[in-house]
């Protein structure tokens, strides 16, 4: 159920060698530091826009655009045709695909994202991996520590599974669609093409092909009282 390959396309990014011998996708988040320092070869090949600040540690593929306002602190390893836009902070262990947007105001780190993934306006991707063609609305978060700073559990339809991990925000599979100003809790597990509606605070497992969505509140409209 929490296979790699469950929720994600392994076709859909060159870094799957991540993934080998991973039981449980969440696995994979403790190999990024280790395959970044043995496989990533620094250069940029890629255009920058202004001047924006990349460390030594990063890898930056052909057609990619670097905005003047982001910061790149590697090591880092960005894919091909991708967009890096003003005010993105990648901070250390971020594998990107090919195609893919990371937007203004977003932050990231210890994170996989695959390709044609989409995170543009406010969002926070800390010790996660997005599917292929995932997307994140305006202000959608991933929330990756608990607030007792406890081992971190997956909530699992059949009980708790203790991911042995303190930081652990969210595996996304692919072509997820995350509305605005969601907050996914640490652990959450969201299943291929599902759609979580804005605003919506989510905890464990989503199915694929599901829609999680919050009943609205009662809206009460009073009379204005006149002085």
């Amino acid at each position: 159920m929490f296979s790699p390959d469950a929720l994600l396309d392994l076709d859909r990014t060159e870094h799957s060698v991540i993934f080998e011998n991973v039981t449980h996708a969440w696995e994979a988040l403790a190999k990024i530091s280790t395959y970044l320092q043995f496989r990533l070869k620094p250069g940029i090949h890629g255009k920058l826009v202004g001047k924006p600040f990349i460390s030594g540690a990063v890898y930056i593929g052909a057609g990619t655009i670097i905005e003047q306002g982001a910061m790149i602190k590697g090591p880092a390893w960005i894919g091909e045709g991708c967009e890096i836009r003003n005010g993105a902070y990648i901070r250390e262990n971020v594998v990107v695909g090919n195609g893919v947007v990371l937007g203004n105001s977003c932050e990231f780190k210890n994170c996989l994202i695959f390709d044609e993934a989409q995170i543009p306006h406010f969002n926070y991707i800390g010790d996660s991996i997005l599917g292929h063609k995932a997307h994140l609305g305006a202000g959608a978060i991933l929330s990756n520590v608990r607030l007792d700073h406890a081992p971190i559990s997956v909530h699992a339809p059949e009980g708790p599974i203790n991911t042995g991990l303190k930081k652990f925000g969210a595996i996304v599979g692919d072509r997820a669609e995350i509305g605005c100003n969601s907050v996914l809790s640490p652990g959450a597990i969201i299943g291929r093409d599902t759609i979580i509606y804005p605003g919506t605070s989510w905890r464990g497992v989503l199915p694929a092909n599901s829609i999680a969505k919050m009943e609205p509140q009662t809206l009460r409209i009073l009379p204005r009282l006149q002085k």
